[in-house]
């Protein structure tokens, strides 16, 4: 466990440095974790604070949505190096894809495309756009919080390529094995999985009982953790084979609202904005720890 304070929300991951980027608020930072020691390596001030990080690409960098600064902050690693780019209203979360970064505008209903440092299109999105993944260079999906509705954008193109219901209120989606996007309907208490081909469809959908919402892939070993904040808990999903399977749940620190991991170690990090902690979790650690009655 390693106290950082500040309401602690926005989490990712670099596998090549192992830097964990932490969103801080009062004030806004952005900390950089060494998340193989567990130690601050520095803590990076920004326009306003985060509730969403993602990475750009291995080695960086890290993208800030600044919600209440209608910004896109792009922080460096390790130097946290900091460049802003004015994107649309209230951005909430921020992703990858074919050399351009797509930032949901929560209440601009809109997707900023950012290339080379400056906005060059807004996308029209449905209302109150919230999560937003990268699949592979060419997909981009958008969760819309209002209309319960996940998006699909051709990344190259610029062009929809279809939306779908999402469940009773989705929150966030990520992008996995195999070729699928995972939402968390955090209302509907579940995980509904989509495909692409040969539509967009709903593929599946994985009851999860206590409002899932932040979540995290790990491609190398095809597990998705969500983080069950009603019940401060994280679920493990096994995404092998053509469906996804429950494996068992951790216990967190309060209010885990966000979850990242490092695919190179496997270590699970959750962050707890009721303590002000960031949690570090061995899943395999901890299940062996359990069968020796530990």
């Amino acid at each position: 466990m390693l106290a950082l304070g500040g309401g602690p929300e926005g989490l990712t991951v670099d596998p090549r440095s192992g830097i964990v980027a932490v969103g801080l608020r009062d004030p806004d930072r952005v900390a950089l974790v060494d998340g193989r020691r567990g130690r601050v390596l520095r803590r990076v001030p920004i326009p306003a604070f985060p509730r969403h990080l993602a990475l750009a690409a291995p080695g960086g960098p890290v993208l800030v949505p600044a919600e209440h600064a209608n910004v896109l902050a792009r922080v460096g690693l390790p130097d946290g190096d900091v460049r802003v780019t004015r994107v649309g209203r209230f951005p909430h979360h921020a992703t990858a894809a074919g050399g351009r970064t797509f930032v949901a505008n929560e209440l601009g209903d809109s997707v900023s495309v950012v290339e080379k440092g400056r906005t060059i299109a807004e996308l029209d999105t449905p209302v109150q756009p919230g999560g937003i993944a990268a699949l592979g260079e060419q997909f981009v999906g958008l969760v819309a919080v209002r209309s319960n509705q996940l998006e699909v954008y051709d990344a190259r193109a610029l062009t929809s390529l279809g939306r779908a219901g999402a469940g009773a209120g989705p929150t966030h989606v990520v992008a996995g094995p195999p070729g699928r996007f995972y939402v968390a309907d955090t209302r509907g208490n579940a995980v509904v999985v989509f495909r692409l081909r040969p539509r967009l469809e709903t593929a599946g959908r994985i009851n999860l009982p206590g409002a899932p919402y932040g979540m995290a892939i790990d491609r190398r070993r095809q597990r998705l953790w969500v983080t069950l904040t009603a019940r401060n808990r994280v679920a493990e999903l096994d995404l092998r084979g053509l469906g996804a399977r429950f494996r068992g749940s951790f216990p967190t620190v309060r209010e885990p609202n966000t979850v990242a991991v490092d695919e190179v170690s496997g270590r699970v990090f959750v962050a707890g904005a009721a303590g002000g902690e960031l949690q570090l979790i061995d899943p395999e650690e901890e299940r062996r720890a359990a069968r020796s009655g530990r």
